[in-house]
Protein backbone atom coordinates (compact mmCIF):
# COMPACT_ATOMS: atom_id res chain seq x y z
CA UNK A 1 0.00 0.00 0.00
CA UNK A 2 1.31 3.53 -0.71
CA UNK A 3 2.47 4.89 2.35
CA UNK A 4 0.71 8.12 1.83
CA UNK A 5 -2.76 6.75 1.38
CA UNK A 6 -1.77 4.78 4.44
CA UNK A 7 -0.93 7.52 6.50
CA UNK A 8 -3.92 10.26 5.85
CA UNK A 9 -6.18 6.81 6.25
CA UNK A 10 -4.98 6.19 9.57
CA UNK A 11 -5.76 10.12 10.43
CA UNK A 12 -9.35 9.76 9.52
CA UNK A 13 -9.70 6.74 11.55
CA UNK A 14 -7.66 7.26 15.16
CA UNK A 15 -11.01 7.70 17.02
CA UNK A 16 -13.02 4.75 15.57
CA UNK A 17 -15.11 3.26 18.01
CA UNK A 18 -17.49 2.01 16.09
CA UNK A 19 -17.76 -0.42 12.49
CA UNK A 20 -20.55 -0.69 10.51
CA UNK A 21 -20.82 -3.56 7.80
CA UNK A 22 -22.84 -4.51 5.09
CA UNK A 23 -23.80 -8.26 4.78
CA UNK A 24 -24.64 -9.34 1.36
CA UNK A 25 -21.19 -9.45 -0.98
CA UNK A 26 -19.41 -8.03 2.11
CA UNK A 27 -19.08 -10.51 4.87
CA UNK A 28 -22.01 -13.48 3.65
CA UNK A 29 -22.39 -14.66 0.65
CA UNK A 30 -25.01 -17.13 -1.37
CA UNK A 31 -25.69 -19.44 -4.14
CA UNK A 32 -29.02 -19.13 -5.81
CA UNK A 33 -28.66 -22.02 -7.99
CA UNK A 34 -31.41 -23.92 -6.22
CA UNK A 35 -33.52 -21.15 -5.69
CA UNK A 36 -33.86 -20.71 -9.19
CA UNK A 37 -34.82 -24.38 -9.72
CA UNK A 38 -36.58 -25.31 -7.21
CA UNK A 39 -39.01 -21.95 -6.08
CA UNK A 40 -40.19 -21.86 -9.98
CA UNK A 41 -41.45 -25.73 -9.82
CA UNK A 42 -43.09 -25.28 -6.36
CA UNK A 43 -45.65 -23.21 -8.10
CA UNK A 44 -45.31 -24.17 -12.06
CA UNK A 45 -44.05 -21.29 -12.90
CA UNK A 46 -40.59 -19.75 -15.02
CA UNK A 47 -37.55 -18.54 -13.33
CA UNK A 48 -38.36 -15.52 -15.16
CA UNK A 49 -41.67 -15.23 -14.17
CA UNK A 50 -40.25 -16.03 -10.44
CA UNK A 51 -37.60 -13.37 -10.49
CA UNK A 52 -39.81 -10.63 -12.50
CA UNK A 53 -42.41 -11.16 -9.79
CA UNK A 54 -39.08 -10.42 -7.24
CA UNK A 55 -38.15 -7.12 -8.92
CA UNK A 56 -41.38 -6.07 -8.59
CA UNK A 57 -42.58 -6.90 -4.45
CA UNK A 58 -38.79 -6.66 -3.88
CA UNK A 59 -39.27 -2.43 -2.75
CA UNK A 60 -41.64 -3.75 0.49
CA UNK A 61 -40.37 -6.78 1.04
CA UNK A 62 -36.70 -4.93 1.73
CA UNK A 63 -38.55 -2.37 4.44
CA UNK A 64 -41.01 -4.87 5.98
CA UNK A 65 -44.32 -3.48 4.14
CA UNK A 66 -45.08 -7.10 3.19
CA UNK A 67 -43.70 -10.40 4.58
CA UNK A 68 -42.32 -13.09 2.62
CA UNK A 69 -45.25 -15.17 2.70
CA UNK A 70 -47.43 -12.05 1.16
CA UNK A 71 -44.36 -11.49 -1.62
CA UNK A 72 -44.79 -15.14 -2.72
CA UNK A 73 -48.47 -14.41 -2.87
CA UNK A 74 -48.23 -11.32 -5.07
CA UNK A 75 -45.86 -13.04 -7.47
CA UNK A 76 -47.98 -16.04 -8.09
CA UNK A 77 -51.17 -13.89 -8.57
CA UNK A 78 -48.85 -11.97 -11.14
CA UNK A 79 -48.20 -15.22 -12.67
CA UNK A 80 -51.53 -16.26 -12.94
CA UNK A 81 -51.31 -18.83 -10.12
CA UNK A 82 -54.35 -19.12 -7.60
CA UNK A 83 -51.96 -18.27 -4.61
CA UNK A 84 -53.15 -20.95 -2.21
CA UNK A 85 -52.20 -20.79 1.31
CA UNK A 86 -50.67 -23.92 1.87
CA UNK A 87 -48.17 -23.16 -1.49
CA UNK A 88 -47.24 -19.93 -0.72
CA UNK A 89 -46.30 -20.92 3.25
CA UNK A 90 -44.35 -23.74 1.87
CA UNK A 91 -42.58 -21.24 -0.63
CA UNK A 92 -41.91 -19.10 2.02
CA UNK A 93 -40.49 -21.36 4.24
CA UNK A 94 -38.14 -23.17 1.35
CA UNK A 95 -36.78 -19.73 0.71
CA UNK A 96 -35.72 -19.07 4.48
CA UNK A 97 -34.29 -23.44 4.03
CA UNK A 98 -32.26 -22.46 0.92
CA UNK A 99 -31.06 -19.29 2.69
CA UNK A 100 -29.90 -21.00 5.38
CA UNK A 101 -28.52 -24.15 3.43
CA UNK A 102 -26.72 -21.74 1.15
CA UNK A 103 -25.54 -18.71 2.96
CA UNK A 104 -21.62 -18.72 3.87
CA UNK A 105 -19.30 -16.20 5.98
CA UNK A 106 -16.04 -15.45 3.96
CA UNK A 107 -13.21 -16.96 5.53
CA UNK A 108 -11.46 -13.12 6.80
CA UNK A 109 -14.89 -12.50 8.43
CA UNK A 110 -15.11 -14.02 11.80
CA UNK A 111 -11.65 -13.32 12.78
CA UNK A 112 -11.99 -9.81 11.87
CA UNK A 113 -14.97 -9.62 14.26
CA UNK A 114 -13.21 -11.22 16.94
CA UNK A 115 -10.43 -8.27 16.26
CA UNK A 116 -12.68 -5.57 16.65
CA UNK A 117 -13.88 -7.17 19.70
CA UNK A 118 -10.99 -7.31 20.96
CA UNK A 119 -10.20 -3.64 20.71
CA UNK A 120 -13.34 -2.45 21.82
CA UNK A 121 -14.70 -1.50 18.61
CA UNK A 122 -18.56 -1.58 18.54
CA UNK A 123 -19.91 -3.67 15.64
CA UNK A 124 -23.07 -3.13 14.01
CA UNK A 125 -24.05 -5.05 10.14
CA UNK A 126 -26.30 -2.99 8.24
CA UNK A 127 -28.08 -4.65 5.39
CA UNK A 128 -31.26 -4.50 3.10
CA UNK A 129 -32.62 -7.44 3.55
CA UNK A 130 -36.05 -9.32 4.08
CA UNK A 131 -37.24 -11.41 7.30
CA UNK A 132 -35.09 -14.72 6.85
CA UNK A 133 -31.35 -12.21 7.53
CA UNK A 134 -31.13 -12.27 11.10
CA UNK A 135 -31.47 -15.97 11.05
CA UNK A 136 -29.07 -16.66 8.66
CA UNK A 137 -26.40 -14.01 10.78
CA UNK A 138 -27.65 -15.88 13.71
CA UNK A 139 -26.17 -19.43 12.12
CA UNK A 140 -23.34 -18.13 10.38
CA UNK A 141 -22.04 -16.77 13.90
CA UNK A 142 -22.07 -13.31 12.93
CA UNK A 143 -24.66 -12.29 15.32
CA UNK A 144 -22.78 -13.44 18.15
CA UNK A 145 -20.19 -10.92 17.50
CA UNK A 146 -22.44 -8.37 16.51
CA UNK A 147 -23.62 -5.27 19.25
CA UNK A 148 -26.51 -5.03 16.77
CA UNK A 149 -28.23 -6.20 13.49
CA UNK A 150 -29.80 -3.22 11.36
CA UNK A 151 -31.65 -4.73 8.74
CA UNK A 152 -33.93 -2.95 6.80
CA UNK A 153 -36.80 -5.31 7.22
CA UNK A 154 -37.00 -4.02 10.62
CA UNK A 155 -36.09 -0.99 10.90
CA UNK A 156 -38.10 0.14 7.81
CA UNK A 157 -35.89 1.98 5.87
CA UNK A 158 -33.26 1.09 3.55
CA UNK A 159 -29.44 2.22 2.31
CA UNK A 160 -29.01 4.73 1.52
CA UNK A 161 -31.17 6.51 3.35
CA UNK A 162 -29.79 7.94 6.57
CA UNK A 163 -32.04 6.28 8.51
CA UNK A 164 -31.05 3.26 8.63
CA UNK A 165 -27.33 4.65 9.07
CA UNK A 166 -28.72 6.88 12.01
CA UNK A 167 -30.29 4.08 13.58
CA UNK A 168 -26.89 2.04 13.49
CA UNK A 169 -25.72 5.39 15.43
CA UNK A 170 -28.29 5.18 17.58
CA UNK A 171 -28.45 1.61 18.69
CA UNK A 172 -24.55 1.99 19.55
CA UNK A 173 -24.62 5.48 21.15
CA UNK A 174 -21.89 7.05 18.67
CA UNK A 175 -21.45 9.98 17.16
CA UNK A 176 -20.97 9.53 12.89
CA UNK A 177 -17.24 10.91 13.46
CA UNK A 178 -16.89 8.02 15.65
CA UNK A 179 -17.92 5.28 12.82
CA UNK A 180 -16.53 3.93 10.10
CA UNK A 181 -19.13 1.86 7.19
CA UNK A 182 -17.77 -0.92 5.00
CA UNK A 183 -19.91 -1.82 2.02
CA UNK A 184 -19.48 -3.30 -1.34
CA UNK A 185 -21.68 -1.07 -3.21
CA UNK A 186 -20.46 2.37 -3.78
CA UNK A 187 -23.85 4.43 -3.22
CA UNK A 188 -24.24 3.15 -0.28
CA UNK A 189 -21.02 3.99 1.29
CA UNK A 190 -22.01 7.28 -0.17
CA UNK A 191 -25.19 7.20 1.66
CA UNK A 192 -23.48 6.94 4.95
CA UNK A 193 -21.08 9.59 4.01
CA UNK A 194 -24.07 11.86 3.95
CA UNK A 195 -23.75 11.79 8.01
CA UNK A 196 -20.43 11.95 8.13
CA UNK A 197 -19.96 8.23 8.72
CA UNK A 198 -15.91 7.81 6.64
CA UNK A 199 -16.87 4.69 4.23
CA UNK A 200 -14.75 2.51 2.68
CA UNK A 201 -16.06 0.37 -0.36
CA UNK A 202 -15.04 -3.67 -0.43
CA UNK A 203 -14.39 -5.36 -3.84
CA UNK A 204 -13.56 -9.01 -3.13
CA UNK A 205 -11.99 -10.27 -5.93
CA UNK A 206 -14.71 -12.71 -6.62
CA UNK A 207 -16.71 -9.34 -7.63
CA UNK A 208 -14.49 -8.60 -10.43
CA UNK A 209 -15.64 -10.99 -12.94
CA UNK A 210 -19.30 -9.64 -12.52
CA UNK A 211 -17.98 -5.76 -12.76
CA UNK A 212 -16.55 -7.05 -15.98
CA UNK A 213 -15.56 -4.17 -18.36
CA UNK A 214 -15.38 -1.81 -15.54
CA UNK A 215 -11.91 -0.26 -13.68
CA UNK A 216 -12.25 -1.90 -10.46
CA UNK A 217 -8.54 -2.99 -10.32
CA UNK A 218 -7.14 -0.75 -7.99
CA UNK A 219 -4.50 -0.52 -5.76
CA UNK A 220 -5.18 -1.07 -2.27
CA UNK A 221 -5.82 1.70 -0.59
CA UNK A 222 -7.00 4.32 -3.45
CA UNK A 223 -9.52 5.76 -2.99
CA UNK A 224 -13.03 5.28 -5.07
CA UNK A 225 -13.13 8.62 -7.93
CA UNK A 226 -17.14 8.25 -7.58
CA UNK A 227 -17.55 8.27 -4.07
CA UNK A 228 -13.68 9.38 -2.56
CA UNK A 229 -14.28 6.09 -0.33
CA UNK A 230 -10.88 3.73 0.00
CA UNK A 231 -11.38 0.66 -2.00
CA UNK A 232 -10.17 -2.59 -0.01
CA UNK A 233 -10.05 -6.15 -1.30
CA UNK A 234 -10.36 -7.87 1.98
CA UNK A 235 -11.17 -7.44 5.68
CA UNK A 236 -7.19 -8.12 6.31
CA UNK A 237 -6.61 -4.91 3.85
CA UNK A 238 -8.74 -3.30 6.57
CA UNK A 239 -7.44 -4.19 9.78
CA UNK A 240 -4.05 -2.98 9.27
CA UNK A 241 -5.68 0.66 8.57
CA UNK A 242 -7.44 0.56 11.38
Amino acid sequence: MPGGAAGAYADLVVRLEACFLDAYDTIVYTDYTAYRHELPAMAGISPEALYGGFRQVAPALTVGQISMAEAFGQILRAAGVEPEPGLVRAMADKSRELLLLSGRVYDDVLPFLRELKSRDIKIAVISNCDENTRDLLAELGVAALADALVLSNEVGAAKPAAQIYQCALDKLGMSAEAALFVDNNATYCAGAATLGIRAVQMIREAQDVAREGRDVARVKGEGDAATGALVVRSLPELAVLL
